[in-house]
This record gives C-alpha cells, structure tokens and sequence, in this order.
C-alpha cells in the first residue's frame, strides 16, 4: 500500500506541473530556468541522504542527459503557450511514449517475445489514436490551425529532448540515483544557454522555483516506488498525470472546449494512458 502511495506521487506532481508554470506566470524561458534551479536545489538535498558510486564518466553523461531534459522541457512551455496545456500534455506524453517504446525495440531489443510484441503494438496504435482524439479542434476551430502546427512541430523537438535525456542514461546504464545532482547541474545549463536572449531572470523565474521543486519531488517519486512495486506499476501509474494536466487545464486554466471536444480530449487522454499501461506491461513481462 505505502509503494502504491509512494507511486502515485509523480503522477500528481507531474501532472500538476504545467498547471503551476501556467499560473505563476512568466515566459518560456523563465519557466524553464526556474524549474532547473527548484529542481537543482531539491537534488542537492537528496544528495546528502542518498550517494551513488560516481565516475567522471558518470556525471558527463548524466550533465549531456540534463542538458537534453532542458530542451525538451522548454519547448514544452512553447507549445503550452501556444496551443494550452490540455491540447499539449496528451500530445506530448503519447510522443514521448512511442519514441522511448520504438528506441527500447531498437537500442534495447525488448519486443524480444510475441505477448512484449503484441503489447508493444498495441501500446503504439493506442497512443497514435489517442493522441488524435485530442488534437481535435472542431468544425468551427479554423482560426487555431496555424497554432496548432506550431505546437505539434515544437513537441517533436521537445519529444527528441525527454527522449534522449531517458534513453541516454539507460544506455549507459546509469543509476537515476548516481545522475540525479549532476543531471540536474546539466538542466540549469541547458536552460541557461538556451535562454540566451531576453530576460532570464525575474520575479517570475523565482517563482517558478515551486515548479521545479514538484517536478523533482514526483522525480523522487518514481525512484523510490519502482523497488517498492515494479518499474511497470510505477512507470504505468506515472503516465495518469496527463489526466490531471489536461483537465486542470481546461477547468483550472479556463482552457475552452465545446462537449464535442470534452469528449474527444477524455477519450484520447484514456487510450494514452491505456497505451502506456501496455507499455509498463511489456516491460514487466
């Protein structure tokens, strides 16, 4: 019961993330950097209570892993800007879902069974349909078709940045707990740079430290519950947060959606979350 609790923390912090950077405020480039800097400071607590065997080759590849959470983490808050956070977080998840599934067949060789295959599959045609149904913008929705192409074009660049920051450390085979100080050393630098014009620092890049401290906590989280009761269990569980992102975006955020479109949104972000419970099944199988 405490691992289940415990799993479940990513999947409320997680989700409630987009939410928070919404709210408190700032653009894309404060929200980033002040996520990087809570998550910097939460990893330096944890690092006192728990220490991993470290290389120098350790720490640069969990830096360049870093570095690649930055990029995908920032182009997230441009597609939320423009297109909201309930059209975004179902797209981006399901991105992020079938590009980590087809790198783990290629790199890893995990579909290496008929039942990982089929499940495998199915996950992916889930996900694609899913992500569809909430891509949905309605008969009468023309005037957002330029937005729209906007956002999906900046989630695939945000898709290739978490992409990368997972698969890298598991290719390496590199403990979360060993890369989570100077992974996140490598997020406040990519920030950084990737902010290289404007205003980077400001009352709303401190206010969304609070953002990067959840965002670790649910981190955390998931490191904690995967012994306790499986990486599929914690890993599938973790994928619920775009429930509550997408519709903290429509009935926190004001986001406006006609019932045609509720429908549609409820029904995409379900198959989502059904692919990536197939995905958690495969990997447990």
């Amino acid at each position: 019961m405490l691992g289940l609790l415990i799993a479940l923390v990513p999947t409320v912090m997680w989700g409630f993330v987009p939410v928070a950077a919404t709210k408190l405020g700032g653009g894309p480039k404060n929200q980033v950097i002040g996520t990087t800097l809570g998550a910097l400071v939460f990893s330096f607590g944890a690092s006192f209570f728990v220490r991993g065997e470290t290389t120098s080759f350790t720490i640069w590849i969990s830096l360049i892993s870093g570095i690649f959470w930055a990029v995908g983490q920032m182009n997230q808050f441009i597609a939320i800007k423009a297109i909201g956070v309930s059209k975004t977080m179902p797209i981006s998840t399901g991105m992020q879902l079938v590009g980590v599934t087809l790198c783990g067949v290629v790199l890893f060789h995990e579909w290496s069974t008929p039942l990982k295959m089929i499940l495998g599959i199915t996950a992916i045609v889930l996900i694609i349909v899913g992500v569809a149904f909430t891509a949905y913008r309605g008969e009468k929705e023309t005037e957002g078709g330029g937005r729209l192409v906007k956002g999906l074009a900046t989630l695939v660049v945000s898709s290739i940045g978490y992409i990368c920051y997972i698969v890298i450390l598991r290719y390496f085979d590199i403990d979360g707990w060993v890369a989570i100080l100077p992974q996140s050393i490598g997020m406040v630098i990519g920030s950084v740079i990737l902010s290289d014009r404007g205003q980077k620092f400001n009352r709303y890049t401190m206010k969304n430290i609070i953002t990067g401290l959840m965002w670790a906590t649910g981190n955390l989280g998931l490191l904690i519950a995967a012994p306790l009761v499986g990486v599929a269990t914690s890993f599938s569980l973790a994928q619920m947060g775009i429930v509550l992102s997408t519709l903290s975006g429509i009935f926190i955020l004001g986001e406006k959606k006609s019932a045609k479109q509720m429908i549609f949104v409820i029904i995409g972000c379900l198959l989502v979350v059904g692919g990536g419970v197939c995905i958690g099944l495969a990997r447990a199988e």
